[in-house]
Formats: structure tokens, sequence, C-alpha cells
């Protein structure tokens, strides 16, 4: 094998996210349920003839040197004393600063993908050890399922999540992460849920969520602050709101997104925002590229 071509990197939407508390350390105790949906970039991975890692941007964007993808490749190999090397092509289509986990994705996708090609045979646990030192969100990618997510956002435990239809409104501005998370403003007591509280059966293992608990007694407890420093998403909710949809941010980004109740004419948006229709997914297309 030499080469993997259009190997997929899906971002995820946060149904709801509560900050429950903050560790001495600084770090946020958090409550979320994170959902793939289908809008995804793509890599391409073509071994080298020696161990360098390389990248190339295909979609003619403003990507840094050493973003996630050289960096998950690089602590894979020092992970494992690989000597191997990839040029990575990256078609970038999520949008940046949106809240919906593209660049975690990028790196995840890169550790499975790279496992495969590099024959290193590691198991998914061991993947997603090595992703955690590049980013909180990326075990989540490689554990390959909608999860619902505890802590500082390492405890993950598997849901289901009936098919539905969403659609994603991304402004072009941004908003700072650390900004947000060191807000004398932000809430940082909401009262600690449980899957059962969100799932439409009476078991925690194997739950099914119910979206409308979901959408009705969730809230995003970073959406208050991020407004503040970013009035764009206020006004991407009250377009939705024009359209009969509740919109909420996902993450720490400036994405806002609504469950779309049928097929709908949503083209009179800014022409400077990004508006994309999207479904979510039952597992991630590299599921089973691991095992363990």
């Amino acid at each position: 094998m030499k080469r993997l071509l259009d190997v997929p990197a899906p971002a995820k939407l946060n149904l709801f996210l509560h900050i429950t508390g903050r560790r001495a350390d600084g770090y946020h105790l958090l409550q979320s349920i994170f959902m793939l949906v289908d809008w995804c970039d793509h890599l391409h991975f073509e071994l080298r003839p020696d161990s360098d890692i390389s990248r190339e941007d295909l979609t003619g964007g403003d990507l840094p040197t050493q973003d996630l993808c050289v960096r998950a490749a690089r602590a894979l190999q020092q992970a494992t004393g690989c000597r191997h090397g990839v040029h990575i092509g990256l078609e970038k289509r999520l949008p940046a600063e949106a809240g919906m986990g593209g660049g975690s994705s990028d790196a995840a996708s890169t550790l499975i993908a790279l496992n495969r090609l590099w024959g290193l045979g590691l198991a998914r646990s061991q993947l997603a050890s090595i992703g955690l030192q590049l980013g909180a969100d990326v075990p989540f990618f490689i554990g390959g399922r909608n999860a619902w997510v505890e802590g500082v956002g390492e405890q993950l435990t598997p849901v289901a999540i009936p098919a539905a239809r969403f659609v994603v409104v991304k402004p072009p501005t941004g908003a700072s992460t650390q900004r947000i998370f060191g807000s004398t403003e932000l809430k940082r007591d909401s009262r600690t849920a449980t899957i059962r509280g969100f799932a439409a059966n009476d078991t925690c293992e194997d739950a099914v969520i119910d979206l409308q608990k979901v959408l009705a007694a969730g809230h995003n407890d970073l959406q208050p602050v991020a407004q503040a420093l970013c009035p764009d998403i206020g006004r991407c909710i009250q377009w939705l709101q024009s359209h009969g949809l509740q919109g909420r941010m996902t993450g720490s980004g400036t994405a806002v997104f609504a469950q779309l109740p049928h097929a709908m004419d949503l083209t009179d948006a800014p022409g400077d925002w990004t508006v994309r229709e999207c479904g979510n997914m039952d597992a991630h297309p590299l599921l089973d590229w691991c095992t363990g």
C-alpha cells in the first residue's frame, strides 16, 4: 500500500454544552453530546521515500505550516519509532473557528490512516492516547461513535441519535476560545445532567438520545459570552428564527445550527455567511479501520 485517497474527516456538532464546574488547574468541567455530521474535510496520503512529513493545501487556503495533520503524523512517528514518511494533501472544506472540531477531526483521520498506511497495527485506544496530546476532541473522532461527553472532554459514553437533518450557519467572523473560557461572565455552575434525562429509552447503556428533549432543555453556556464578543452569532440566530428555526451555537466557535423539520429555502442568507445543510452519522466513516 503506497497511498490512501479521499480519507474523510467529518465535523461534529455539540447538541448542548453545559459547564458544571472548574478544576483547580483551570480546566472546565463540561457535559455535552458530540454528534458526527456528514460535512467533511478530505485528506490524501502518499508514502514518501524518506521519513519526512510534508503537507499540501489543496484548496488554496492559508493553513499554518504546523497544522494538526502534520503534528499528528509526527506524534505517531515519535510514539512508535516509525521511520516512514508521508505527503499529506488536505482538502479543507470545514470552516475555521466554527466549533465543529475540524482540526481535531483532521488529526484523528491522519492518525487512523497512517496507522494503516505505515502498517503499525495500533489499537484504537493507543491512537486515542496519542491524539489526546494534540487536543481534547481528537479521541472522540478516533472513537468513532456519537457520544455523551463529560469531565474535561475525555470521558466518552457512546450514544445513538436518530437520523435528522440540520442547517449550520457560520459567519465570517470568529471568536477567541481563550477569551470565552476566561471571561468572568461565563456561567460555570450549570446543573449536572444525566444521559437518562435526555434519552428516549430507560437505560444509559446503548442510550438512544431524544433530540427534542436535548434541543428543548439543553443550552450552550458559552453562547452569551461568545455572542458579546461576536455579535454575528446573534444575527445568525435571528436569521434562523425568521425561518421558524431555533438556533444554538456549537462548541466554542461562531457556527450555529438548527434542526430542519423539513426541506426549506435558505438562500436568503448574507453572501459572506457559510450555510450548509447536513445530516448526522451513526458512526465515523473510518470506524472499521482499527480495533480495540
